[in-house]
């Protein structure tokens, strides 16, 4: 059932797409770019020279990589994976996966990069329901190790035997999420931790830079070196249970975000890409930080690599 390893399309070629295509071009794979959209072709090329630079990769490997206007465009008899990177809208996605199912050869793969949608509902009405499964990504791509595998209800074992021996083989970190749960793994996580914080802000007893320094100061920069479970197991569970027991109760369980978030997206406020946030940005500034981040990441990954040996 394994296909071999050679060729793999990308359906979307924006800031993931583009991250996946660098993971396998990296891994030596033929890469098949698809985006309709001629900008995100065009700057596709230096997206690629970046990353497999921060990646410490053969350059030469750029010239594994094509770029495609259309799914009909690629070359389906050498590819042997395909991984959807579309925009989040199943809609969209149910579409594309409709197109690319008379196209693929019928027994690779077919996964989506989706972090919010369920794997069941974008496959609801394939005829190979059994080869669509989960391939979810964290940003940046190409830097952060974890890959999510989500196995839907109708998902053949061995497609997520093949995709985690595959990943493995590309040096990323895979988990199996066997229930195809709304946020799965990592982001289940990551939301609990966010709605905690946002309304600790919210109602005045933290600042966002605190959270911040808590996190990465304190048991963030302790996961690098093992993650919560492994922790409790040092710490000892007792502990854990009559800590639980206390703080449970008083944790926020809100069903949903804070009003000063809502009001925050309603002017606009979103971030860097629009400027302002909960900081104020200029191109310049948000640049920095982009850099200082990645040249953290790739710190903290020649960590965990020499770690992994």
């Amino acid at each position: 059932m394994a296909p071999k390893q050679s060729g793999v399309a990308i359906i979307g070629g924006g800031i993931m797409g583009g991250d996946i295509a660098t993971i396998f071009a990296a891994g030596g794979w033929n890469v098949h770019v698809m985006s309709p959209s001629a900008k995100t072709r065009d700057a596709l090329p230096a997206r690629l020279n970046a990353g497999l630079a921060k990646l410490a990769a053969d350059p030469a490997r750029s010239a594994l990589v094509r770029t495609y206007a259309s799914v009909e465009a690629i070359p389906w008899q050498q590819v042997d994976l395909v991984i959807e990177a579309a925009t989040e809208d199943l809609a969209l996605k149910q579409q594309l996966f409709a197109r690319i199912e008379a196209l693929a050869r019928p027994e690779i793969p077919l996964t989506s990069n989706t972090s919010t949608i369920p794997i069941g509902a974008i496959g609801e009405h394939l005829k190979t329901r059994s080869r669509v499964a989960g391939l979810h990504y964290f940003m940046p791509a190409h830097l952060v190790p974890l890959v999510e595998i989500i196995r839907a209800e109708h998902t053949d074992k061995a497609i997520v035997d093949w995709l985690e021996q595959n990943q493995k083989e590309l040096g990323k970190a895979p988990v199996r999420v066997n229930k195809d749960i709304p946020g799965f793994l990592g982001n289940r996580l990551q939301h609990a931790m966010m709605r905690e914080a946002l309304y600790l802000v919210a109602d005045g007893v933290v600042s966002p830079e605190a959270v911040d320094t808590a996190v990465r100061y304190g048991f963030g920069f302790r996961f690098l070196a093992c993650g919560p479970m492994m922790q409790k197991e040092m710490s000892g569970w007792d502990t854990n249970f009559y800590a639980g027991s206390s703080v449970y109760p008083h944790l926020y369980a809100e069903k949903i975000p804070p009003q000063f978030l809502k009001d925050m997206v309603a002017k606009g406020h979103i971030g860097m890409k629009a400027r302002h946030g909960l900081w104020e940005w200029t191109d310049e500034s948000a640049a920095k930080e982009k850099a200082r981040i990645e040249k953290v990441l790739q710190a903290a990954l020649q960590i965990l690599q020499a770690d992994a040996k």
